[in-house]
């Protein structure tokens, strides 16, 4: 016989709800924080951003590499899922591609420190990287698709390759202050376009 809830009591799909959108906020204040300070920013930093206590990362995430793989895990999620909404809402395929790719570079750019730190757990960083692989291929793809579709880009660039090439091209901003990935990737996004028929 199910058991009536007490005055006051919270429903335990309401809680899972309200411990989920807590992680979210945490991971996305950590992201912040990884971004502006490194990882290695102290805890504490990271739940003052999310307006929490530091035993409540301890309690999600019970160490450093535990929060770097949840943080690296939900920026690729947000990058992922960015590309059928901005497909849906952008003004053309080609549209949404260069802002996914916007998106995609600041997710390479801001967050290589993620990767770096997750390199002395090779099998660990290993899965992760495959995930990240796995997981916004076939979005490229989508966008790719679209594009060509359109008749706004040439046909034949391989989602891997696109992404590999602006991966590589992002190498290295940190240590050369005067390098900008952006200006290349400008130059390759310029390069996959259909030349405007006059």
């Amino acid at each position: 016989m199910p058991t009536a809830s007490q005055p006051g009591e919270v429903p335990a799909r309401s809680k899972r709800a309200d411990a989920l959108r807590n992680q979210q906020t945490l991971l996305a204040a950590a992201a912040e924080v990884f971004v502006t300070s490194g990882v290695d920013a102290p805890i504490r930093e990271i739940a003052a951003r999310a307006g929490v206590g530091m035993g409540t990362i301890y309690r999600h995430f019970p160490t450093r590499a535990d929060l770097v793989a949840a943080v690296y895990r939900h920026q690729v999620e947000a990058c992922a899922e960015a590309g059928p909404s901005l497909l849906a809402s952008a003004d053309s395929p080609l549209a949404a591609l260069r802002q996914w790719i916007d998106l995609f570079v600041d997710f390479l750019v801001t967050k290589h420190g993620l990767a770096n730190a997750l390199q002395s757990d090779s099998s660990g960083f290993a899965a992760l990287h495959t995930y990240f692989v796995d997981r916004l291929m076939p979005v490229c793809a989508q966008l790719l698709d679209a594009a060509v579709d359109a008749g706004e880009i040439r046909p034949g660039t391989q989602p891997y390759e696109l992404m590999r090439g602006i991966g590589n091209l992002c190498i290295g901003r940190d240590s050369d202050p005067r390098y900008d990935p952006r200006r290349l990737i400008e130059l390759l996004f310029q390069g996959l376009q259909r030349p405007q028929s006059s």
